[in-house]
């Protein structure tokens, strides 16, 4: 039997996890996004996407925490908040269950994130600009010393 899309509701409550993972989302907030009773919703949720509303929450502050231990140097607890979760112990737990080991071991295993920073490109043409040129236009068109008075 070919696989159904999702209906539009259950796609309006995943991108609210996927926008607002950081906030304190409850599936009854879920279920009000999507328009239905909260049994019904997590049921068909369930169905669609293959996992509870609240592993889903769960997976996605998890995915972005890996990714702030990757990309920054914040400590365990500010990365724990971040995400939305409270409790570092619990954090710390979900995460080892899910990538195999702790947050302090998994940011150990790669390099460290200054080494990976990452830098706009408006900031580097703005910082890599040749100096400004010593002299001024006028409105004539002609350059003269900035510090010079005629």
């Amino acid at each position: 039997m070919p696989r159904l899309p999702p209906a539009r509701y259950l796609l309006r409550a995943r991108d609210l996890v996927d926008a607002r993972y950081a906030e304190p989302i409850t599936v009854d907030d879920l279920a009000a996004a999507a328009g239905l009773s909260r049994a019904h919703f997590s049921r068909m949720f369930t169905r669609t996407f293959g996992e509870s509303p609240r592993s889903y929450l769960q997976t996605r502050r998890l995915e972005r925490a890996a990714a702030l231990l990757r990309h920054t140097d914040r400590s365990i607890a500010e990365v724990c908040v971040m995400v939305g979760l409270q409790s570092v112990g619990s954090f710390t737990t979900s995460f080892a269950r899910v990538y195999g080991r702790p947050p302090a071991a998994y940011r150990a295993s790669l390099p460290p994130a200054a080494s990976r920073a990452r830098v706009p490109s408006c900031i580097l043409a703005r910082d890599t600009r040749p100096a400004p040129d010593s002299r001024v236009k006028t409105a004539h068109g002609e350059k003269t010393d900035r510090g010079a008075r005629p």
